[in-house]
């Protein structure tokens, strides 16, 4: 048997107990573009996540990239109460914006996690400017600045996005328990790892809504480098136990992969990844 091989990412899979109200969010205050009705997802899928009854699902777009909400007929858990990034079941999707204090003021109907309204990170954190917070239904998801010279190629022309607040996803971010053994299990389905940082200090602190916050991120990307995985390494404060997730349920965020071969995997620490061959 071949051993998987990731390729890209297709897309995100969020879970969703209200779909109309998440698809609003996303197209009115991302500037997400509705693709076509509301779809059933297909009985051979159900079966495969473990699902009783049905499910459907709002495809999604911005630019090339793709985000599908899924809502089921039996419902799972909401998202957890009193999470924060260094939860084992935290993932967030980053939006890559221009000019973020204008993408901040148009936020509504959002929960912040980050204090004091967008951050500036030091340059050995990345120097990004940066604004943490939650959808509707608790995902996390982030706002994502570069400075002028880091501006990746895809997003250099800003004509090409007309009247959005978001001009694309740049990455998703997990928080790991061990970076080491999260490397290790990701390299060997052929993502290569990039260079790693240690961010902390007040900006960080604020960023995350942590106090003492210190984080290890390391990029890891497949052939086609956006979007790519980013994995957090919380030294301060300590990591929440994992809650084993459910498909249904909403934190159950699941990564959408081209492989080399179709599978449903969990990585080591439960965060859930779909491959299309």
């Amino acid at each position: 048997m071949v051993a998987q091989q990731l390729k890209s990412i297709q897309g995100f899979r969020l879970i969703t107990a209200d779909l109309g109200r998440l698809t609003r969010f996303y197209r009115d205050i991302l500037g997400f573009a509705v693709e076509g009705p509301v779809q059933p997802i297909a009985v051979g899928e159900m079966e495969w996540l473990g699902l009783a009854g049905r499910g459907k699902r709002q495809i999604l777009s911005i630019g090339s990239q793709s985000v599908t909400l899924d809502e089921f007929e039996v419902a799972g858990r909401p998202y957890p109460g009193g999470s924060d990034a260094a939860s084992l079941w935290f993932q967030h999707l980053a939006f890559v914006v221009v000019d973020i204090a204008e993408a901040y003021a148009r936020l509504h109907d959002v929960t912040p996690i980050s204090v004091g309204g967008p951050q500036h990170l030091p340059p050995e954190s990345g120097g990004v400017h940066a604004f943490k917070f939650r959808d509707p239904e608790g995902h996390p998801l982030e706002l994502l600045q570069f400075p002028p010279a880091s501006v990746p190629k895809t997003w250099q022309d800003r004509r090409a996005f007309p009247a959005q607040i978001a001009l694309g996803i740049d990455h998703s971010a997990i928080s790991v328990a061990d970076a080491d053994v999260s490397i290790a299990f990701y390299s060997a389905l052929g993502l290569k790892s990039g260079k790693r940082t240690y961010n902390k200090g007040p900006a960080q602190e604020r960023l995350d809504g942590l106090k003492n916050a210190e984080v290890g991120v390391t990029p890891m990307a497949p052939g086609i480098e956006l979007p790519h995985l980013e994995l957090l390494a919380y030294h301060v404060p300590p990591a929440l136990a994992v809650i084993p997730l459910q498909p249904n349920d909403v934190a159950a965020t699941r990564v959408v992969w081209r492989g080399s071969s179709a599978e449903f995997f969990r990585d080591p620490d439960g965060h859930l990844h779909q491959v299309v061959a």
